[in-house]
C-alpha cells in the first residue's frame, strides 16, 4: 500500500486515530446492517419458493377451468369484460434498516360476488371465476415478496462493497498512517533526546 502524504503531528496523529476508530464503527454498523438484511430477505426467498409452487398449480387449474368454461359457453369475453378492475389494491412500505420494503394489501369481500349475468355463464365460468380470484391473490403476494427480495439483495450488495471498501482500504490506510505518524515522532523524539544529551556533554566539558 502506498503511504499518502501526511505530516507527522500529534494533531495528525489524534485525528488519524480518531478517523481509525470511527471507520472501525462504520465497518461493524455496515457488517450488521448486511447480517439483518441477508437474514430478512433469506427468510422471504424461502417464501417465495413456496408460492411459486402453489401459484403454477393456481394458474394451472385456472387456465384449465377457463378452457372448459369456453368449451361449454363459447368465447367468454363479453362476460370476462363484465368483471370490474380490481380498486381496493393498496401498497405500503416498511423500511428495514433503512430498505424501503413494499407490502401490498387489499380489502377482499367477505363472499365472493359474481359480477357477470348469470343467464350467460353456467358453474365452469363460475369455477373459472372463482379460481382466478385466488391466482389474483397469491400475484400480488408473489409480486410484494419478488420485489422485497430484490430490492434487499440490491441494498445487500451496496451494504457489502462499502463494508469491504472499510475493512480493505480505509481502515488499513488510516492504521498505515498511525504507524507512520507514530514511527516518525518516536524518532524525532530519540534524535531530540541525542541533542539535548550532546549539549548537555558539550556544556560540562566547558564547565571543567
Amino acid at each position: 500500500m502506498q503511504q499518502k502524504q501526511v505530516f507527522a503531528t500529534k494533531g495528525n496523529l489524534i485525528a488519524t486515530k480518531k478517523s481509525l476508530s470511527i471507520a472501525k464503527m462504520g465497518y461493524e454498523l455496515m457488517d450488521r446492517k448486511r447480517n439483518i438484511l441477508v437474514r430478512e430477505m433469506m427468510t422471504l426467498v424461502d417464501k417465495v419458493k413456496m408460492l411459486r409452487d402453489e401459484i403454477t398449480v393456481a394458474y394451472e387449474n385456472g387456465y384449465y377451468l377457463l378452457q372448459q368454461a369456453n368449451v361449454s359457453t363459447g368465447v367468454i369475453s363479453n362476460i370476462a369484460e363484465q368483471v370490474a378492475v380490481e380498486k381496493t389494491v393498496k401498497l405500503t412500505y416498511r423500511s428495514v434498516m433503512g430498505v424501503e420494503i413494499p407490502t401490498v394489501s387489499y380489502t377482499p369481500s367477505d363472499k365472493i360476488k359474481i359480477e357477470y349475468g348469470l343467464e350467460e355463464s353456467n358453474s365452469r365460468v363460475d369455477e373459472a371465476f372463482v379460481q382466478f380470484q385466488k391466482v389474483k391473490e397469491l400475484t400480488m403476494v408473489i409480486a410484494e415478496v419478488d420485489n422485497s427480495v430484490y430490492r434487499l439483495a440490491n441494498a445487500i450488495r451496496k451494504t457489502q462493497k462499502r463494508a469491504n471498501a472499510l475493512k480493505n482500504i480505509v481502515i488499513p490506510d488510516f492504521e498505515a498512517t498511525i504507524k507512520f505518524i507514530s514511527e516518525s515522532l518516536e524518532e524525532k523524539e530519540r534524535e531530540e533526546f541525542s541533542r539535548l544529551k550532546v549539549i548537555k556533554a558539550n556544556k560540562e566539558k566547558l564547565k571543567n
